[in-house]
């Protein structure tokens, strides 16, 4: 091209550009230097150096270029705003958006529906949804790309309930939804656990012709796993595990996502047996993996199990992750070794609100409860973060085992005056516990008076059981009167505690008649176990 002359004609070196800039010949070096010899670039060209840039591991040349073809006074075109948006989305330039923004209003190209869906995907992946809004309200025409980009903005910015009602908006309108369209509200309806409209959703994925699951030579495993990960999140595991096993092919993402359904809803043993499996078909697992299977041996006991992903996280050099490393103090925690729990602690480089609710949570529920407040006491030394509302469910336990009243109270109105946390009914359970524990009744009733919630049974059941500690028979007269308001919820324990308060108090008659009363509701007591390991020698 250069010793034929060629090289000066614009269409032959657009298309040397375009082949130095394309995602998969890039060489971008090349293309560059090729480009800083053009006089005058045409705004075809100018694109393509954009577009190489914004697919490159250094997207901020693209914004480089755009400012530079604007000081050289070339006007941007359709394809040059939805490039340099594409930029603003992945480094999250908000401000440099709202000026692109700015010159689309000026150039008269908002009425483009691929420059205005840009803008709409820009302001989403920028967190600002109430700019994205306006802009698709803006759109002349909405067409399916539109109504996708809006549902998507909703689903990555954690408000599932508005991606659902604007599908169902799109629908109302007659705009047929793509394969993505629907993979984003499947993910809005896992998210919100809305299995109501998750199935609508999958009786139309049957109707549009995109069923994943009839035999077909290339299946969408991406919809495929939205659909099953929709039932196994909203709790319907055996519908999960019918299409999870009629799937023609399975990525980790698939395997993952079976796992978390399980161990998402207490089936622990079920997990780790698809884990199972998971490393039989050769797959190896990732950090989502780790996260539910390290969860689901805390659940199950198995400390065993826990100890040797703990050792394989290690050789991967992911055990200072702060996700894997609250995923281990949880495990150990509920496994009963608080002691390992708090190596892992200590060992965490970077500790985020969870991992100090797990600590906190896991000693409190070992009886520490001195060391819990100490590691709450550090926690609000760390600038960085602040305790949520688990936080002080684990803080008040802590005082309610160690029976610090005064202390549990201090905590329990800074959170809503320092943190500006408002207590929940689990808040207010662990209040009325700590107050009954330590014989204040009388508090104990002016707290639920003054709680702006009704109790529940776990709150009942916590003032009955200081009832039965400090033998008040007479509050745990009112309190059964109190329960017949919300025994459609009441399990075997507090018919128990009713039951052995009587009978300790010499009064047989009322205690058979918890009792018979448990048996007249069909209620079966809930037995009690205990897992032992044994370790066995080889010798």
């Amino acid at each position: 091209m250069v010793t034929s002359s060629v090289i000066k004609e614009m269409v032959p070196l657009s298309k040397l550009i375009d082949f130095c800039t394309d995602s998969e010949t890039s060489n971008l070096s090349y293309a560059e230097s090729v480009f800083r010899q053009i006089q005058q670039p045409s705004v075809y060209i100018w694109n393509s150096m954009i577009k190489g840039y914004s697919n490159n591991d250094n997207p901020d040349e693209s914004l480089l270029l755009y400012r530079q073809m604007l000081q050289r006074g070339h006007s941007p075109d359709h394809f040059t705003f939805p490039f340099v948006l594409k930029v603003c989305s992945i480094v999250y330039d908000h401000d440099y958006g709202k000026c692109v923004h700015n010159h689309v209003l000026k150039t008269g190209f908002e009425v483009n529906v691929y420059v205005s869906t840009s803008l709409l995907n820009m302001y989403a992946c920028c967190e600002d949804m109430r700019s994205g809004l306006k802009v698709f309200d803006e759109i002349p025409k909405w067409n399916v790309v539109a109504w996708t980009s809006l549902i998507a903005g909703y689903v990555n910015n954690d408000c599932a309930g508005d991606a659902i009602r604007v599908f169902k908006d799109m629908e109302s309108l007659n705009v047929e939804p793509n394969e993505i369209t629907l993979v984003h509200v499947l993910v809005a309806c896992a998210r919100s656990r809305d299995l109501g409209t998750g199935k609508l959703v999958h009786s139309r994925v049957r109707q549009l012709g995109y069923d994943p699951f009839v035999s077909s030579c290339n299946p969408n495993l991406v919809l495929a796993t939205a659909i099953f990960d929709m039932y196994a999140k909203s709790g319907n595991l055996n519908t999960a595990r019918d299409l999870f096993d009629k799937m023609p092919k399975r990525n980790l993402v698939a395997w993952n996502s079976m796992i978390a359904g399980y161990n998402q809803y207490g089936q622990a043993e079920e997990a780790l047996g698809v884990f199972s499996d998971m490393l039989v078909s050769g797959f190896y697992p990732d950090k989502a993996t780790f996260l539910s299977v390290i969860s689901a041996c805390g659940k199950a006991g198995d400390l065993a199990l826990g100890q040797s992903f703990h050792a394989y996280v290690l050789k991967m050099n992911i055990c200072k992750d702060v996700a894997i490393g609250t995923a281990l103090i949880d495990m150990y925690a509920k496994s009963g070794d608080a002691k390992s729990a708090q190596k892992v602690f200590g060992d965490l480089k970077r500790k985020d609100t969870m991992a100090w609710t797990s600590m906190i949570i896991g000693l409190a529920m070992h009886g520490h409860g001195e060391e819990a407040l100490s590691t709450f006491k550090r926690m609000q030394e760390d600038a960085s973060v602040s305790p949520d509302q688990i936080t002080y469910i684990g803080v008040l336990c802590a005082c309610s085992h160690v029976g610090l009243v005064e202390e549990g109270q201090r905590h329990f109105t800074n959170m809503r005056n320092v943190y500006g946390i408002e207590p929940t009914i689990e808040h207010y359970g662990c209040m009325v516990d700590l107050l009954s524990r330590a014989g204040r009744f009388e508090e104990a009733d002016r707290l639920l008076e003054q709680m702006p919630i009704q109790p529940n049974i776990a709150v009942w059941g916590a003032l009955l059981n200081g009832c039965e500690i400090h033998e008040n028979v007479d509050l745990a007269d009112q309190v059964r009167r109190h329960i017949r308001e919300v025994e459609i919820t009441v399990g075997s324990g507090v018919y128990v505690l009713l039951s052995n308060i009587y009978a300790r108090a010499g009064k047989w008659q009322e205690a058979k008649m918890a009792r018979e009363l448990m048996k007249h509701k069909s209620i079966v007591k809930t037995l009690g176990h205990s897992t032992v390991e044994i370790k066995l020698s080889t010798s």
